[in-house]
């Protein structure tokens, strides 16, 4: 593909943030809409205590976007704990003793703020790639803060942190807490915390208006919640990519993933038909066809043997996740749908729906053979990478046994080549960085250990850090998955 990227991937950012924020509620084990109701609670909170227009922007964006960082750390907490959404489910409702396990790791803090360090800063970086104000990431960057000071990744003055992140943090728990234990409690756990995750007054106000506000909520529409949280700042136009890149960090082995199924379909339908909307669909679904992955636990993800019935179950429901996600995506809601039918087959073996060829659009038939094509070119915990030969070997023999479409893969590999994608980041950034720092960067991006790159690249482990540490500096960031996600941005990964 080309620049004509741009124009195929264009939305709205409002869209975009959407699409981000059902990813995180997917990641944090909660119900989809929990982070509009969120922001809408919040917001009501920031109009009550009488914040400036600027800080009440904020508020909304900070609170849709507030799990933004969630697929970055994933792969960090499934280290840790097993289940990177189960314990997620446990810390956000606090549900006692879920700190328990943690005591002969260091104790809660040790363990969990290089985790909030990555998501914040990845909040942060998505903020800043979207165009929003400066006041949004900041609030991101710094959304684990508390008032007593002991938040995480680190502590700051309360004067430090932006009032928009204590209005967020209230309003997460109200509506976690409300829905979980019922007005009564969640206002005992509330007064609980005032003055220890947020100041007395905030939560003076919450108490008196609580009940009042989770009663217009619930009656508010789809409609309104967007009405009420939308903003200037998200009025503007982004690219869809960034969804692509939001969903595969939550696997270091899926980086660029999405991406290149996007510009593998795109290519393969331009050959199929010249129908320009056409291509801009199977592009955007491409993109965003793994946003249901989210939902999955990593280790599940990670199994190198046989599934288990019941893991097997939340694998199919992938794709139906992605299709509800673009009933509160707006522009994205065509190419959702599209993108739910990634994993079906021509016979009825796919999932989630199992139809058949006659149910299967062109357009459906495309992204189910790209998706299986890029795939198998990729490795996986299971499986090494094929070659091009071998994958398009196991595509036609998909075709041949009725998976997948037969013309859809002749057109596919009529260039058995993976596209190559242009850089589309800044051009000194890119040039800021040298030949050995992108190999660098594209191998950990990729979840390699500093050791394992330098064996691969035949460098010394010292050489490797080195490196790392130049990429970090010229990218301005301390983590590996905010490299990664803006390594992905200029195209190279």
């Amino acid at each position: 593909m080309t620049d004509d990227n741009v124009t195929l991937s264009t939305v709205r950012v409002f869209d975009a943030v959407k699409a981000i924020a059902f990813i995180g509620d997917l990641s944090m084990g909660q119900p989809t809409g929990h982070s509009h109701r969120t922001a809408w609670l919040a917001t009501r909170l920031a109009e009550a205590a009488c914040v400036d227009p600027a800080t009440n922007a904020a508020v909304r964006e900070t609170a849709l976007l507030r799990w933004s960082g969630c697929t970055a750390n994933a792969a960090g907490f499934a280290d840790v704990f097993g289940d990177d959404i189960a314990i997620r489910i446990a810390m956000v409702e606090d549900r006692p003793g879920w700190t328990q396990p943690l005591a002969e790791l260091g104790g809660a803090s040790v363990v969990l703020s290089p985790l909030a360090q990555i998501h914040c800063e990845v909040s942060g970086e998505v903020a800043s790639m979207l165009g929003l104000a400066r006041s949004t990431e900041t609030a991101l960057r710094r959304i684990f803060e508390t008032w007593d000071g002991h938040g995480v990744p680190a502590h700051h003055a309360r004067e430090a942190v932006p009032e928009a992140v204590f209005i967020v943090s209230l309003a997460g728990d109200m509506e976690t807490f409300s829905r979980i234990y019922g007005i009564g409690q969640m206002l005992e756990l509330i007064a609980q915390r005032a003055d220890t995750r947020y100041p007395a007054r905030l939560a003076d106000i919450a108490v008196s208006h609580a009940a009042r506000w989770l009663a217009e909520l619930e009656q508010a529409s789809s409609a309104d919640l967007d009405a009420a949280l939308t903003t200037s700042g998200m009025q503007q136009n982004t690219s869809a990519e960034l969804i692509a890149d939001v969903i595969d960090l939550k696997l270091p082995w899926m980086t660029g993933f999405s991406r290149a199924v996007a510009a593998t379909a795109a290519q393969c339908c331009a050959r199929l038909t010249a129908d320009r909307s056409a291509h801009a669909r199977v592009y955007r679904a491409g993109l965003i066809h793994g946003i249901g992955r989210a939902s999955v636990p990593n280790q599940i993800w990670e199994t190198a043997g046989r599934l288990s019935a019941g893991a097997w179950e939340k694998v199919r429901l992938v794709p139906y996740w992605t299709s509800r996600a673009g009933k509160q995506a707006g522009s994205l809601e065509e190419a959702a749908e599209l993108a739910s039918y990634a994993f079906e087959k021509s016979d009825g073996s796919g999932y989630f729906r199992g139809v058949r060829d006659q149910a299967l659009s062109l357009e459906a038939n495309i992204l189910a053979a790209a998706v299986t094509f890029v795939a198998l070119r990729a490795a996986r915990p299971w499986r090494a990478a094929l070659s091009a030969e071998d994958a398009a070997r196991e595509l036609r023999n998909e075709a041949a046994c009725g998976r997948l479409n037969v013309e859809v893969v002749h057109a596919l590999l009529s260039d058995d080549a993976l596209v190559v994608r242009r850089p589309v980041g800044n051009p000194s950034q890119i040039a800021r960085l040298t030949a050995r720092e992108i190999d660098v960067l594209r191998m950990i991006s990729r979840g390699a250990s500093n050791k394992e790159a330098a064996r691969e690249l035949t460098l010394s482990p010292s050489t490797v850090r080195t490196h790392v540490e130049s990429v970090f500096r010229k990218l301005e960031c301390s983590t590996r998955a905010a490299a990664t996600l803006k390594a992905s941005s200029m195209g190279l990964l």
